[in-house]
């Protein structure tokens, strides 16, 4: 059994931490990292999945409109629902829960660890990695070959994004709101203003205004929506909800709870218009100022991170620059669509299994290429690629997002200068994440040109 040296050593005592032998350990029990364990379980791997909350589900469990599944079940169903069908399908198999239980580190030794494997796999094993978690039971150590980060992200506060003025009770940010309502049975205030058109700030603008608080309106920074535009049609413009572009808060009002946040418009450069400046009385305050993929655990594991995206750098299985740890969902990039968190996560799981079960993770993306070594990176107004790492000659589906609207543009792949492959003219917006395919050949080509990089571009087209 591993032994865990704790602050007691200073007294010459040393606690010994009961360890658990699985072949793929996934961290997060929300639709990512469900999704992900279900693939690895299928692909006859031993599997765990750690959860800090007490129960599976993650975010979806206080989503309870609908909108989910209309992909992958061909149904439209709430995030409870959605939810509940990939717990019931994790409650059918073996796999291994770990609720209430905190990961606190996850290490990798060159054969530390491996006796404590089975002695067929053992042989040819390069480093297992151990999960270090915290849970009901006192502090537990699961090993194995793979790992999934799958912790999902969390929300930016008024403290990122600098709001000057009081700190009076009444600020939430759009989700912690969204609990309270949908989870807690608390209503967080009577008078709302919510800053940020994400998608959640425009569905808690609906969702306050259907338990009865008043909803101001909705300010964006950007002269743009940053939610889909389903969200802006059922949230905002069928309950009568004004949506305010180049508009931000400039100030919070109040001395123990919110009373007024003072608004400005902005340039084009973003900064506040002097003299735009007014008063909009309100006792709540919803901040739905982005997502954060929640990669600390991952950057303590020595995973290199997207500054783009601040997600890791994967390559076409989703396995990180650190062998054996793959990541997926909104720890990886953040979504648009729970649809699209679920087919990329059983891609990771699957490719897990087959890197913990030695088939190697190349297995799930295909043939390895001989120095097969590529970068992806973004150009004109593309706002990141992913995967950032091509290792395998193969059909592959780049993802991506437009870091402005544009009603005509069209997606261009080059290498070494020389346009390899374009997609045809059409609209993109930031809120949607989009997808093109990379065939094989265009991974070859760029190898025999002797590049070390492929540039997506997403070029905007003059209209005629």
């Amino acid at each position: 059994m591993a032994e865990f040296k704790s602050s007691a050593i200073d007294c010459g005592i040393a606690e010994a931490v009961q360890t658990q032998v699985f072949d793929v350990v996934v961290i997060g029990g929300g639709p990512a990292g469900m999704a992900a364990a279900l693939a690895a379980h299928k692909a006859g791997a031993r599997v765990a999945i750690v959860e800090r909350e007490q129960h599976l589900g993650g975010i979806l469990r206080q989503c309870i409109h609908s909108g989910f599944g209309l992909s992958h079940f061909k149904q439209e169903l709430t995030g409870p629902e959605y939810a509940q069908r990939f717990i019931d399908q994790v409650h059918a198999t073996d796999i291994a829960l770990f609720l209430g239980s905190m990961v606190i580190g996850i290490d990798s030794g060159e054969g530390a660890d491996v006796r404590a494997l089975d002695a067929d796999k053992a042989a040819g094993a390069a480093a297992v990695h151990t999960v270090t978690l915290m849970s009901p039971a006192g502090m537990l150590q699961l090993t194995g070959r793979a790992v999934v980060l799958a912790m999902g992200c969390r929300e930016r506060t008024r403290s990122e994004i600098k709001i000057p003025g009081s700190r009076p009770a009444g600020l939430f940010t759009a989700g912690l709101a969204q609990r309270y309502i949908n989870i807690e049975n608390l209503k967080p205030g009577s008078r709302a203003v919510i800053l940020g058109s994400g998608d959640i700030g425009l569905i808690m603008a609906r969702r306050c205004t259907l338990e009865g608080i008043s909803v101001e309106g909705v300010y964006e920074l950007m002269p743009y929506a940053n939610g889909l535009r389903r969200n802006v049609k059922n949230c905002l413009d069928d309950f009568g909800i004004p949506l305010h572009l180049s508009t931000t808060v400039t100030r919070v009002i109040g001395h123990d709870r919110v009373e007024a946040v003072e608004v400005s418009q902005v340039d084009e450069r973003l900064a506040p218009i002097p003299g735009t400046e007014r008063i909009v009385p309100c006792d709540t305050l919803l901040l739905s100022v982005g997502l954060i993929p929640e990669n600390e655990l991952s950057v303590a594991a020595g995973v290199e991170l997207d500054p783009r995206t601040r997600g890791a750098v994967v390559d076409q299985s989703l396995q990180t620059g650190v062998p054996g740890i793959f990541a997926c969902g909104n720890v990886l990039h953040v979504h648009d669509l729970a649809d699209n968190v679920t087919t990329e996560s059983e891609h990771a799981g699957a490719a897990a299994a087959a890197y913990a079960l030695g088939g190697g993770a190349d297995a799930e993306a295909g043939a390895p290429g001989a120095g097969c070594q590529l970068t992806v990176s973004p150009a004109s107004i593309a706002g990141y690629a992913l995967p950032g790492r091509i290792t395998a000659v193969a059909l592959t589906k780049l993802n991506f997002r437009v870091r402005r609207p544009v009603d005509a543009a069209r997606v261009r792949i080059l290498a070494d200068g020389e346009e390899l492959f374009t997609g045809k003219v059409r609209a993109f917006k930031p809120s949607v994440m989009e997808s093109f395919p990379l065939p094989a050949k265009v991974i070859q080509r760029t190898l025999d040109l002797g590049a070390s990089e492929i540039v997506l571009s997403v070029d905007p087209v003059e209209e005629a």
